[in-house]
């Protein structure tokens, strides 16, 4: 039996009854974006069930400990004023849309990820699932012309180290602490020119990381026709080299697209937190994609034991990006340094970035700890189903609490805008993702360790 499944095909058939609950979501996005846009452009107060404000207590203190961080060093407050003459509503459309553009970016990178990692480390038991990993990452040129486009129109609202006067000293915006970084974003340029150094940072990752994705597909889909082994030795190769690559960028992206919105603020734990709420985020999207595919009865060969490895999986690195969350949490605390603490003092502190921070652990390590505690609770599709959507809403609000208060300070919100924002996002990666599916196999049928997966049980 396991020979005759080994020999058979299998292919996803994106069905006009998916593409339109997908186009029914779309909708619905655009219609709740809308409604929340109208909503913050005729609204001074908010949205009455998220967007707060700090209380006068707050405020005072987030200035204490900001102008004691910056008070020799720095005109921020004041800068701020001047530079950021967008009215709110509109940075806060700015700040949603580099947040889920962020978050899905992560989502077809580390699917990437997941697949070179399983060929370098030689694993047999997920032969069968790896063409959904692979199918995210044709979200990679996409991603890269939007993060791209993006940048150039919402750069002077998220990114206070792109305006030129905070590198002029005599300029009454002169930052010193900014103008020390200039040549992270500038060299060889001047600062407070081009950022040259940091789009080209932008380019080279994404051209590494699409040409990765080619090379490594095209090898994937070469060992289906002619079932050499030659094909699989060579994607081996590349997702080494791709591992090197990803080391370095994963990092390096981390601190550049998010990190730097806050640009006094750094932590060197910053690209290790990203990396995981992406990696964690990824195997829950993963998961939940081949739970929806055994449902229609497509992945014969995946039983409860792959699912098992899949939960463990996302079991794990919830602990994993606990224990990243916890480190840098804690060294920031007890060092107790102004410039350090004023990040989580803003996120703790202010509405509506307080109950936002305290869900982010409850969704992102409490439940997936507690419900997936026991063996059998990973090896059940209905508890999947529960799990992983949690998982992926968590690491959702995980990456808005990154972007959010550096942009919008004491004057964040979320309501209509931000879900709408991610239902648009969702629509349109799901359509990107599956359609890539539809044109391969399932799985190869040719891989060289396709029988150990077929005979896989823990």
């Amino acid at each position: 039996m396991a020979a005759e499944v080994h020999l058979q095909e299998e292919r996803y058939t994106f069905k006009p009854e998916t593409k339109k609950k997908l186009m029914i979501l779309l909708i619905t996005g655009v219609v709740l974006f809308a409604g929340g846009l109208f909503m913050a452009m005729n609204s001074t107060s908010g949205e009455s069930h998220g967007e707060g404000h700090a209380s006068v207590e707050t405020q005072k203190m987030v200035a204490s400990i900001q102008q004691e961080a910056h008070a020799d060093v720095s005109h921020e407050t004041v800068a701020e004023g001047e530079h950021h003459e967008s009215p709110s509503w509109l940075k806060r459309v700015y700040a949603t849309l580099w947040t889920n553009n962020m978050f899905f970016t992560g989502l077809g990178i580390v699917g990437l990820f997941f697949v070179a990692i399983h060929y370098a480390a030689q694993a047999g038991w997920s032969s069968g699932i790896k063409r959904i990993p692979l199918a995210m990452g044709s979200w990679i040129p996409v991603a890269g012309i939007l993060t791209l486009g993006l940048w150039f129109v919402v750069k002077g609202d998220l990114f206070h180290w792109s305006h030129a006067n905070v590198f002029d000293e005599n300029s009454a915006q002169f930052d010193e602490i900014i103008n020390g970084k200039g040549a992270f974003f500038y060299w060889p340029l001047a600062n407070g020119t081009f950022p040259l150094f940091f789009i080209a940072r932008l380019v080279i990752f994404f051209g590494m990381w699409f040409l990765f994705f080619k090379w490594i597909k095209k090898e994937v889909l070469a060992e289906d026709i002619d079932g050499d082994s030659k094909h699989w030795l060579k994607a081996r190769s590349l997702s080494a080299w791709f591992l090197v690559f990803f080391a370095v960028s994963s990092s390096v992206c981390a601190w550049d697209w998010i990190m730097s919105i806050d640009t006094h603020w750094f932590s060197t734990m910053f690209g290790w937190y990203v990396f995981a709420s992406w990696w964690v985020t990824a195997l829950a999207f993963i998961t939940l994609v081949v739970v929806f595919l055994k449902d229609a009865g497509y992945l014969k060969i995946v039983n409860a034991n792959h699912l098992h490895d899949l939960g463990k999986y996302i079991f794990a690195f919830s602990i994993f990006w606990t224990y990243i969350w916890f480190g840098q949490f804690l060294l920031i605390y007890y060092a107790n340094i102004p410039e350090e603490t004023v990040y989580f003092i803003e996120r703790m502190k202010t509405a509506p970035y307080s109950w936002v921070f305290y869900s982010v652990l409850i969704l992102n390590f409490v439940l997936p700890l507690l419900l997936f505690m026991t063996r059998d609770a990973k090896r059940h599709m209905a508890m999947l189903k529960v799990v992983c959507p949690i998982v992926i809403v968590g690491h959702w609000f995980d990456f808005y609490q990154m972007v959010t208060p550096g942009v919008m300070k004491l004057e964040g919100g979320f309501g209509l805008l931000e879900v709408g924002a991610g239902f648009i996002f969702l629509a349109v990666f799901l359509w990107v993702v599956l359609t890539s599916l539809s044109k391969m196999p399932l799985f190869g049928k040719n891989h060289p360790m396709l029988e150990e997966s077929l005979h896989h049980h823990i």
